[in-house]
């Protein structure tokens, strides 16, 4: 983190952690835009853990989101959520999609599941190539013109894979890997087997992955995007896996989504290397990755990032 956001972010903590509802972690809160509490937390259970959580209150006058849109010859052209965030004078941001092709130098890339920028639907639902990690037509993550947000699915009576069966407009929609977080409980995926035939990730992959050795599993940085009970609360959370932290499993983020910040239906965002969290300096205007970047400290070039507008 630079200097002055580190400065801003103590003595928002100090100011207001007294007066502002502290998540039940007890972790300082500050509020550097209008409508979005930002927590900078660090754990010393079950693993060192570094996270920084944004819960932003989708009533806030004022608010916009804009998804990295439509761009270069494939979907998108891939860019760091610093640069993204800069580009477009936002005063938060995270990566969200999975991309490919990976790993490639290549900055033209596709996204992986659906997708939209400014009600430009420009990726659709699909049956990934890594369905040991990523599951069939994966839920995205909808906010529309009025800030109004909902988990959407695919509408399959569509060929192209464009279309959602809630009776909402696609403006801004991200999608991730899999839902870890329906109706306040955990739902991380698990693999087809014998003892699991309803199983929605495919063993296999470039690690053999199984029940027995999942890649949901890995403790590795994550990212993941929810909403509370009543969608008026979307939370974006990042945990570091470099620089003293740990990294998460998918059930271990999705429990603490619900116990901590009252999340009731959740994606994960990708992760690795990818997770990157940016934010604006209140003051100064100044933007920075606040995580630690498991790539390198600018982040990694990624397919998509969300950016958040607020006063």
């Amino acid at each position: 983190m630079i200097p002055a956001v580190r400065r801003v972010v103590a003595i928002l903590a100090v100011a207001l952690s007294c007066l502002a509802p502290r998540p039940q972690a007890q972790a300082p809160a500050a509020h550097p835009y209008s409508g979005i509490t930002y927590v900078d937390r660090t754990e010393s259970s079950p693993r060192a853990l570094h996270m920084h959580v944004a819960q932003i209150d989708l009533r806030t006058q004022g608010l916009r989101f804009r998804l990295s849109p439509h761009a270069g010859p494939r979907e998108v052209v891939r860019q760091t959520t610093l640069t993204f965030l800069r580009d477009e004078h936002a005063q938060l941001a995270i990566n969200v999609h999975y991309f490919l092709p990976w790993p490639s130098d290549d900055p033209s890339s596709s996204l992986v599941g659906i997708a939209a920028s400014d009600g430009d639907v420009y990726s659709a639902f699909e049956h990934p190539v890594q369905r040991y990690a990523i599951v069939d037509d994966a839920p995205g993550l909808n906010i529309d013109r009025d800030n109004g947000a909902s988990i959407v699915h695919r509408d399959a009576s569509y060929a192209d894979g464009r279309h959602v069966r809630e009776a909402v407009t696609l403006w801004t929609t991200v999608s991730g890997s899999a839902q870890i977080v329906t109706g306040g409980s955990p739902t991380v995926p698990v693999y087809r087997d014998a003892q699991h035939p309803d199983g929605l990730l495919e063993p296999g992959g470039p690690n053999s992955y199984s029940n027995a050795h999942s890649w949901c599993d890995a403790l590795v940085a994550r990212t993941a995007i929810g909403l509370s009970r009543d969608a008026r609360t979307l939370t974006i959370f990042t945990v570091d896996g470099r620089g003293g932290s740990g990294g998460m499993r998918l059930d271990e983020v999705a429990r603490l989504l619900i116990a901590d910040y009252s999340v009731w239906n959740a994606l994960n965002l990708d992760g690795g290397g990818s997770t990157s969290m940016a934010m604006a300096d209140p003051l100064t205007g100044e933007a920075a990755i606040v995580n630690t970047s498991s790539d390198n400290p600018f982040g990694r070039r990624v397919g998509s990032s969300l950016a958040v507008f607020a006063r």
